[in-house]
């Protein structure tokens, strides 16, 4: 088991991977969700976070009258946090050795290619959104949907 200190253990991230279907549609979509779980200890902390996947799954009508299929696949990441939460606090600490200058900087990013700061792009995926609350937002501001009529 990795390094849990016995005053860090309230606090852990879990990404949650999730897979989407559309029916008729032979491409998914996947989330990964980055998940703030609170446990006493790494055991409760995974069931935790397995729980929390499992209450994603849902099935819903799409604008298109599809249905939309949401399953919990898994857990890609686990971790504890070691610092209290607040300002400053590192989340997560990666250690790597004898790393060259090149790989280095491939890891380095510009402020425009931060995903805090790029562009939101439209997916050509499958039509995920709840017909229903499609619907509801048209109707409240009276706005469709570029894609819809």
């Amino acid at each position: 088991m990795g390094y849990v200190p016995k005053d860090a253990a309230e606090w852990y991230l879990a990404e949650i991977v999730q897979e989407l279907t559309v029916a008729d549609d032979p491409r998914n979509m996947v989330w990964r969700n980055l998940t703030l779980v609170r446990a006493n200890s790494p055991d409760e902390a995974y069931e935790r976070a397995l729980s929390l996947g499992r209450a994603g799954d849902t099935e819903y009508l799409n604008p298109g009258g599809k249905l939309v299929t949401t399953r919990f696949r898994g857990i890609s990441f686990m971790d504890v946090i070691h610092d209290t939460l607040e300002d400053g606090a590192e989340l997560i600490f990666y250690s790597e050795v004898d790393v060259a200058q090149e790989q280095l900087r491939k890891l380095l990013r510009s402020k425009e290619e931060l995903n805090l700061f790029r562009p939101n792009r439209s997916l050509a995926g499958p039509d995920v959104a709840s017909g229903e609350i499609v619907e509801e937002v048209e109707k409240r501001f009276g706005v469709s949907r570029p894609d819809r009529p």
